[in-house]
Parts: C-alpha cells; sequence; structure tokens
C-alpha cells in the first residue's frame, strides 16, 4: 500500500518538475545531530553528579524512566536512531564523558575519557559533535565563566575550553570526519550592568587565548553560540548576537544559530540567507521556544518548515551542519528525542520537494500570484506519501506506527527504571 501511494505522489510531484526519487537520494546524504542530554535531562556522567544550574538552563518534569548510566543512554540512543529514518550524527557535551569513580574536573578531562564514546560511533558508523560544558559547576556559580573578571575563574574555563577544542580534535580524527566544536556559556546578569564593554572586552580575550592552537578542519571545526537571554541573564548576555556575528566574521568561525536564542517572534529564517551569503558555513540547533529559551520538542511547524526552506533555497543546506537541541523531562524522553528529530528531518523533506527554479522564475517575472498559488498548492500535494517512503526505506516506522514502537520500549525497558 505504501509503494502504491508513492507511486502516485511520485506522479503528482512530476507534474510541477519535482524527482521525488532524487529527492529520497539527496536527503539521505544530509546528517542531524541528535543531542544526548534529552534522554537524561541535561544531568551527565560527572562524580560527583553536578546539579543542574545556571544560564537559563532549566528541565521540568520528572516522567520515569530516565537513563541513569552511560550505557543507559546509548541504548536508549540506538532505540532513537533506529525510529528516526536518515543519517545521524552524535551531539556530546563534555560532562558525559565516561569517568569512572574518579572525580575528574573539567580542566582536566582528556581525550581517554571519550575512547568509549568514539568506539561506539564507530560500531554505529555515526560521527560525533561536541559542546563544552560551562554551567552546573561552583565555577559559573558567579554567572560569568570565559568573561569573568576574576582570574582563577576565567582561567579555570579557558583551560576547559582548550581541551575540549584538543578533544574534538582527537575524536574527528578517530571518526574520520570533522567534529564540530561548539562553544555557547552562560555568561551575563540579571540586572543592571555598567560594564559591558568590559566583560565583553574580557570575552574577547579569552576567545583569543582558546583559539589560538590550529587544529586541521577535517577533523574538529568551531562555532561560537549566541543567545537573548537566559534565567539569571535577562539583562545582559555577554556573548549577543551582534558579538559573535562580528567575532565570528573576524576570525574565521562559524557561527551558531539557535532558535530559542531569540526572541519568539524574531525571524529565525530570515537570517540564514544573511549569514550564508558571508559564511560558507552555519551551525544549527532546532528548537522551539515559548515565549523564552524554553527548549520545548521541535514539531513540523510553521517557524521549522520555514527555516529548512531557508537553509533548502539558499543553495547551502549541505554547508549547514544541523542539530537539534531540546529537553522535555515531562513526557516519554524516547518519543519526545524521535518526534523532534524525525520533525526536523520532515521539514527538510517539505523544502526539497519544492519546485525551486521555478518558483523563483515567478518572482523574478513579478508573477506574485502565481507564486503565491504554488506555495500554497504545495500544503494540499500528497507530501506524506513521500515521507513514508523515505522512513520505509530506512525501515523506521510511520507517523502512526511510531506510538506503538515508543510505548512497547517503555513497557520492555524504561519500567526497570522506575
Amino acid at each position: 500500500m505504501a509503494r502504491k501511494s508513492y507511486g502516485i505522489a511520485r506522479e503528482a510531484y512530476k507534474k510541477i518538475g519535482v524527482d521525488t526519487d532524487a529527492v529520497l537520494e539527496r536527503l539521505a546524504s544530509i546528517p542531524i545531530s541528535i543531542h544526548c542530554w534529552q534522554g537524561d535531562d541535561v544531568g551527565g556522567f560527572e562524580r560527583p553528579s553536578a546539579t543542574l544550574s545556571g544560564g537559563g538552563i532549566q528541565v521540568t518534569g520528572n516522567y520515569p524512566g530516565k537513563a541513569r548510566s552511560i550505557d543507559e543512554l546509548r541504548r536508549d540512543l540506538e532505540k532513537v536512531f533506529s525510529i528516526v529514518p536518515g543519517p545521524h550524527r552524535l551531539n556530546l557535551h563534555a560532562s558525559y564523558g565516561e569517568f569512572g569513580s574518579t572525580f575528574v574536573d573539567r580542566d582536566a578531562i582528556e581525550p581517554k575519557h571519550f575512547a568509549g564514546w568514539v568506539e561506539w560511533a564507530k560500531k554505529l558508523g555515526i560521527g560525533i559533535d561536541f559542546n563544552g560544558t560551562f554551567f552546573s559547576h561552583p565555577m559559573a556559580d558567579s554567572g560569568y565563566t570565559l568573561a569573568s573578571k576574576d582570574p582563577e575563574v576565567r582561567a579555570f574555563w579557558i583551560e576547559h575550553a582548550k581541551r575540549c577544542r584538543a578533544i574534538a580534535a582527537w575524536i574527528g580524527e578517530q571518526l574520520g570526519t570533522p567534529c564540530v566544536l561548539n562553544t555557547w556559556i552562560p555568561d551575563g546578569a540579571k540586572d543592571l550592568t555598567v560594564d559591558k564593554m568590559g566583560y565583553r572586552s574580557i570575552l574577547k580575550e579569552s576567545l583569543d587565548e582558546v583559539f589560538a592552537t590550529s587544529y586541521p578542519a577535517e577533523h574538529m571545526k568551531d562555532a561560537v553560540e549566541t543567545k537573548l537571554f537566559g534565567i539569571g541573564s535577562e539583562a545582559f548576555v555577554v556573548g549577543s548576537h551582534e558579538f559573535y556575528m562580528n567575532y565570528a566574521a573576524r576570525n574565521d568561525k562559524m557561527l551558531c544559530i539557535d532558535m530559542g536564542h531569540f526572541h519568539v517572534e524574531e525571524d529565525i529564517a530570515d537570517k540564514l540567507s544573511s549569514i550564508l551569503l558571508f559564511q560558507d558555513e552555519i551551525l544549527l540547533h532546532v528548537s522551539r521556544p515559548l515565549h523564552w529559551d524554553s527548549d520545548h520538542v521541535v514539531l513540523f511547524s510553521d517557524k521549522v518548515k520555514q527555516v529548512a526552506q531557508e537553509l533548502v533555497r539558499s543553495g547551502k543546506v549541505d554547508k549547514a551542519h544541523i542539530g537539534v537541541d531540546y529537553f522535555d523531562a515531562s513526557i516519554n524522553r524516547i518519543g519526545a528525542w524521535a518526534t523532534g528529530v524525525r520533525a526536523l528531518r520532515k521539514a527538510l523533506l517539505f523544502a526539497m520537494l519544492e519546485p525551486h527554479a521555478h518558483l523563483v522564475k515567478l518572482e523574478s517575472d513579478g508573477n506574485g500570484y502565481a507564486k503565491m498559488g504554488m506555495l500554497e498548492a504545495l500544503h494540499t500535494l500528497p507530501f506524506g506519501a513521500v515521507w513514508e517512503a523515505y522512513c520505509e526505506k530506512y525501515s523506521a516506522p510511520d507517523d502512526l506506527s511510531i506510538v506503538a514502537e515508543v510505548t512497547s520500549y517503555e513497557r520492555d525497558v524504561l519500567k526497570e527504571r522506575m
């Protein structure tokens, strides 16, 4: 039945000049980096275990069954990989190393603490991306890390950032695919700040020191992540969008655009063509904010579709490093994981099924109504049948069957953790 439906869909899209077989092949070449922290509520596996705090990081809910160990987290991730169609990567935070029973502070982490993740990734044939963990630590209690005016605090986090870059380069070398190292810090203040220039000057100096060592691009790529505000930094964020736009441009770094790091009414999609016109690559963290950077599960919503459309229309979707970033502890975490990643994958497929050249010609000819009509018509074409064919290609469940898959995993696996 699915193949018959796809045949009908293929003919429908063929009428508007879209080759669905070619689109499915193209989509199969674009990986999505899946964040590890949805599975354990951003807890990590440091000893002693950290208390989640600082810089707008907040997880709500206490649904049973979260991963309590790296083995459980890997098992959950493998389940997610099996029910999400398409190629994957893993996005790993520094606090998820295998540290054993010995406490290893963040300024002392080494590649050996992530060797288990590399071996696991090799078995699955996936790449790994990496992030420094600049929150949930006594040295971050002041609200400042790389921008701290305390030399001891600043030196601690500079060393952490340097080690993260070295680890990322090692991971990329081991796996044969560049590891994208994202640097995000929670630095900022809850209320009025007078010396904004001072804090930003310190951050610039710290970043200059962190990035002083060069690594081969085939092993590691740096990105810096902007933010509008967070809990505890409502009045002032040191690493603002303007700060990192300038820093990235002057220092040949990627910008990381997180959809949750802007005003909820801001058009994130519109930023992409401006950035990609001047920068060859971009790191994109797809999230769903509600009123603030609340990192809700990604859905097949208009904003997500618009971001995917701009990536595809820019002609640089292959230069974008695409990942997801959200955490919901109020519902089944496996379902949250899978639903969000599938929604992003679905949005990319929807965007790729546009007759782009035809739409551009209509626009260039000044035929605004025909362009509008074609875009409206795309909503009622048999997109679902093409999506089901993509799921079938990877032996992944369709959108109805996935509910049963997640429920079964909860009954057979997660209940043992309750």
